[in-house]
């Protein structure tokens, strides 16, 4: 009988979206917070547009997008550059660490399946947008929950964020994990599909709990049975189309996908938790 491990040795997750708040609220709502402070408004689907990367690298993206460009010449009187970013920045700081505190949560399901990854022997890390100041907050209450990471690596602590492969890259060499087509990239954003793509990852994006839905767990359930089909089809469409190998709803359904994959690579059955 195989399991998960004769096919992977470790599996790293993102965070908001993937195992904690559930619809990634939290930096949606932040950097509208942040962006507010300073005279501009922006719309969530404008803020989620580049959701996934380093948030300096996020900022950056959101002034290439014309409205918010020409929204910020507007309020401030001069084009977003350099010191644009750094008013940014320093808006979001404590908004981010807040709202991150506030949604912390774990999505249901996330305790069992990385205990039942432990179990057969997979490590587990984690790779994140945020800066290591904005995970201080969510990293205990995540552990009080049943989830502690072997690893944290987090945003400008590799010389490029994502959708470069340096993160989990990091993750591998600092728990000693290769080849790099052993270890599982879990996220629910198209630019950390791309980190696991681009390190030679087996990738899983996450359509219910994350980005591509954006909803809490109460507005996606009060959806109704059409309309929340058609949202999980869509989020599941984009996540394939940025090369997820395999899509499910939540991490409560990875352990079976797993098993599922290593089954298929095995050509046998195996035993699960």
């Amino acid at each position: 009988m195989t399991s998960i491990r004769d096919s992977f040795d470790m599996v790293v997750f993102d965070w908001a979206g993937t195992t904690v708040d559930f619809g990634s609220r939290a930096p949606v709502l932040a950097l509208i917070e942040a962006f507010a402070a300073l005279g501009v408004t922006v719309s969530e689907e404008e803020a989620r547009r580049d959701m996934g990367r380093a948030k300096a690298d996020h900022v950056r993206a959101m002034f290439e997008q014309p409205r918010i460009a020409r929204a910020w010449q507007d309020a401030q009187g001069a084009v977003p550059e350099q010191a644009a970013l750094e008013q940014v920045m320093a808006e979001l700081q404590a908004p981010m660490i807040r709202l991150a505190a506030e949604t912390s949560d774990l999505i249901p399901g996330v305790a069992a399946a990385i205990a039942c990854l432990r179990e057969q022997g997979v490590k587990i890390a984690s790779c994140t947008g945020y800066t290591r100041e904005m995970m201080q907050a969510i990293l205990p209450r995540a552990a009080s929950q049943g989830y502690a990471p072997d690893l944290v690596v987090c945003a400008h602590e590799t010389p490029q964020g994502r959708p470069s492969p340096l993160m989990i890259y990091k993750a591998s060499a600092e728990l000693g994990v290769w080849p790099l087509s052993r270890v599982v990239k879990v996220d629910d954003a198209e630019v950390g599909i791309a980190e696991g793509r681009n390190a030679g990852c087996f990738t899983v994006g996450v359509a219910a709990s994350g980005n591509m839905a954006g909803l809490t767990a109460q507005a996606l359930a009060e959806l109704d049975v059409d309309a929340r089909a058609a949202l999980l089809s869509a989020a599941a469409v984009r996540l394939r189309a940025a090369g997820a190998d395999l899509v499910i709803d939540t991490v409560a359904d990875l352990v079976p996908a797993l098993e599922a994959e290593a089954a298929r690579r095995a050509g046998q059955g195996l035993d699960g938790c």
